[in-house]
């Protein structure tokens, strides 16, 4: 459901038939309106517009700042001016902002669905997390990967990784943050990447690292913090490092919000089934 930019603050503009944007005054005119074909209207917005008569309306209540979230509404707006566009009318849209644009543009990443269990959704709560609370004092639990060392009551195959010191598990392979691979050295070109490190960068695996999420036993050394190191729960040896502002993979791309385990740290294991 891709949506370009509404330009100026008056008229519709046609995203493709049977849908338009608009601005704060695009329904000022139920004339227009009328002319366009126009049976709904999604308004995002802090506060609820005057209803058109003859017109289905949606309000969803949001602030019109890029970093208000819309992403976890857009499968029932999706729903919303599918509706209309299946009776055969046309549906608008007001207030499209550029970071609307962008989480219109992950919507669509995802199959135009929120999938929670997404990477790309995961990835976006963590940042959308880090630029509305800059304290970040009080972190919502759903954030953080359940603790490997719980007991499951299914069983769970998924791959452990363990601290290779003292074995404790730490994460699960549903807990890694793939990312698109970086341009290599030419992403370090102004460090002036030495020859040893461009082996390392050039070897047989570009990721040095796992960019994860947040697993539980990372709490405390997160709150109030914008970053720091990551200790082994268990012997406190150093796994890695996390920032909320981002840090660069080996392999040449910047990741924002990001948790770092080493891989030279942890030892792969294949999960048996835990009772």
């Amino acid at each position: 459901m891709a949506v370009a930019p509404a330009g100026g603050s008056g008229g519709m503009v046609p995203v493709f038939p049977g849908l338009y944007v608009g601005g704060a005054e695009s329904c000022s005119s139920p004339e227009a309106l009328a002319a366009a074909g126009v049976v709904a209207v999604l308004t995002v917005d802090a506060e609820e517009p005057p209803a058109v008569p003859g017109v289905r309306a949606m309000h969803v209540r949001a602030r019109d700042e890029p970093g208000a979230d819309l992403l976890s509404r857009l499968d029932e707006c999706a729903a919303f001016l599918g509706a209309a566009r299946a009776g055969g009318g046309a549906a608008l849209v007001r207030w499209v902002n550029p970071g609307f644009q962008a989480q219109l543009k992950l919507y669509e990443a995802m199959g135009c669905a929120v999938d929670r269990s997404s990477a790309l959704y995961r990835r976006y709560r963590l940042r959308s997390l880090a630029e509305r609370d800059p304290d970040l004092q009080d972190l919502p639990r759903e954030i953080f990967a359940v603790d490997p060392t719980i007991l499951c009551q299914t069983p769970n195959t998924e791959v452990l990784y363990r601290c290779r010191k003292c074995r404790r598990a730490l994460f699960r392979s549903s807990s890694i943050l793939s990312h698109t691979e970086g341009s290599g050295p030419a992403a370090f070109a102004h460090k002036r990447v030495t020859d040893s490190a461009q082996l390392c960068v050039d070897g047989r695996d570009k990721c040095t690292s796992y960019f994860i999420e947040p697993v539980q036993w990372m709490e405390p050394a997160l709150l109030g913090v914008m970053e720091g190191q990551l200790l082994c729960p268990k012997c406190t040896s150093k796994l890695g490092s996390f920032s909320w502002q981002g840090e660069q993979c080996s392999c040449g791309r910047w990741v924002t919000p990001a948790f770092q385990i080493h891989k030279s740290r942890v030892d792969e294991v294949k999960s048996l089934a835990s009772r």
